[in-house]
């Protein structure tokens, strides 16, 4: 979810964010409470519902002006991040599960908790927004707008034209149906792989599906028996069946494929499966390339044991802690977590709803949002399983891990170094908290 941030040279688009922010805290006077937002995960359409969004939060609330930021996506964590340091320009801001944890270590964010105790927003979220509202200390520094759980993405005509009656369910079924469909002659492939920004994302999920029997729901990095997932002897088959789907079922280019690539590998007709976010909804859909009719979700590839291992991502709204309108900001993230305001959200940005009972509208149970339902509704089938992502090293694992992924790739590193780096990397990291 989400999960695609590069760290890139500042430019002019750092001059127009701080451009917008200094206008945004200079000359007021209309006598209404000013809150600087700002957006992470931006693009056009998203930054549309939130505005109208903020209408009507404003209309219910005239003493408050929400000035909403939008840096461009590929710079925006960098722009909140200095925002943060400066200590000036943001009241709300969104936090995602990977920067939650850097950026609550370094004292940037507010802890909503005892705002937000008798809040009777509280009872309409699922277990899961309630859950993943709170870190393992208590501290609330955001609550989830929504979530990104994996699925598989599919062209049912190119399945069928395959000899295939239904697409596959586990990850060698995915290796032998996109090897089947691979004809570079006539640019088909197999799979949209994702060999660059945020590799690991992807090779983590087939390793933690092949060991599923074996994993720790509230560390998905950890074996019940408290040894890294990377350890294990199944990790290496899950590697080795990885690289082959590289090998024989993917475009070459696809090395160095991130977010926006292996989205519109699928999206332009040329490869059969992907595996991505529901976000990725409502951008297929766009596409002039493929119809609706040629195309579907599947839920999350299983393991050798039948089971999948979904690694639920989150992102939501939060608070800086050198804000000096924190009472007005509790007011914005209540409104927007909740009825008809968050409903809007998920749906215009093909989330997985914070609310109970979104589950049974009929706009989350047909086409290609039913796999999810699928998942939700066999929880002993699709484990769901929380990351690390609150570590304060996670943007350093990112950059080695990717960059790992990406020479096994290239034949500079074989699946059993790469293992034993990473086994190494976590047992290192977790022995150095204890």
């Amino acid at each position: 979810m989400r999960r695609r941030k590069a760290v890139i040279a500042l430019g002019l688009a750092a001059t127009t964010v701080m451009t917008a922010m200094t206008g945004c805290t200079s000359g007021v006077s209309d006598g209404k409470v000013h809150l600087k937002m700002v957006e992470s995960l931006t693009n056009p359409s998203r930054t549309a519902v939130l505005k109208k969004l903020i209408a009507d939060f404003e209309k219910k609330n005239p003493k408050i002006k929400v000035d909403l930021i939008s840096p461009p996506t590929d710079q925006a964590d960098q722009k909140i991040q200095q925002m943060l340091q400066s200590g000036s320009g943001v009241d709300t801001l969104e936090v995602r599960d990977i920067t939650a944890g850097p950026w609550g270590t370094n004292g940037w964010l507010y802890d909503m908790s005892k705002d937000l105790k008798g809040w009777s927003g509280w009872k309409d979220l699922t277990d899961n927004a309630v859950k993943y509202s709170k870190d393992d200390k208590g501290r609330t520094y955001y609550i989830p707008y929504g979530f990104y759980g994996l699925s598989l993405f599919y062209r049912s005509d190119l399945i069928k034209e395959a000899g295939f009656k239904q697409p596959p369910a586990s990850w060698d079924e995915l290796l032998n149906q996109a090897s089947k469909i691979q004809n570079p002659s006539k640019r088909s492939y197999g799979y949209a792989f994702r060999g660059g920004a945020n590799a690991n994302s992807n090779a983590v999920a087939v390793i933690e599906a092949y060991v599923a029997d074996k994993i720790d729901r509230e560390n998905g990095f950890k074996l019940t028996n408290g040894k890294t997932i990377f350890s294990a002897p199944e990790a290496l088959d899950a590697m080795k069946t990885y690289l082959k789907l590289f090998k024989k079922a993917s475009p070459p280019s696809s090395v160095a494929w991130g977010y926006p690539e292996m989205v519109e590998g699928f999206s332009n007709g040329s490869t059969a499966f992907l595996l991505q976010d529901p976000e990725v909804i409502a951008t297929v859909r766009q596409s002039k390339s493929i119809k609706e009719s040629q195309w579907t979700t599947a839920p999350l590839l299983a393991g050798p044991s039948g089971k999948a291992v979904q690694p639920v991502a989150s992102a939501g709204w939060g608070i800086a802690a050198k804000s000096k309108h924190k009472a007005e900001a509790i007011k914005l993230i209540e409104f927007l977590s909740q009825g008809d305001a968050s409903t809007t959200f998920t749906k215009e940005n093909s989330l997985v709803p914070i609310l109970k009972g979104a589950g049974e509208d009929s706009f989350y149970r047909t086409g290609p949002w039913a796999s999810y339902v699928t998942m939700t509704e066999n929880p002993d089938t699709y484990l769901t399983v929380v990351q690390p992502r609150d570590a304060s090293w996670w943007t350093e694992w990112v950059q080695k891990s990717d960059a790992e992924v990406q020479k096994m790739l290239l034949g500079k590193m074989t699946p059993e170094e790469l293992l034993a780096g990473w086994d190494a990397y976590w047992t290192k990291k977790w022995k150095s908290q204890t």
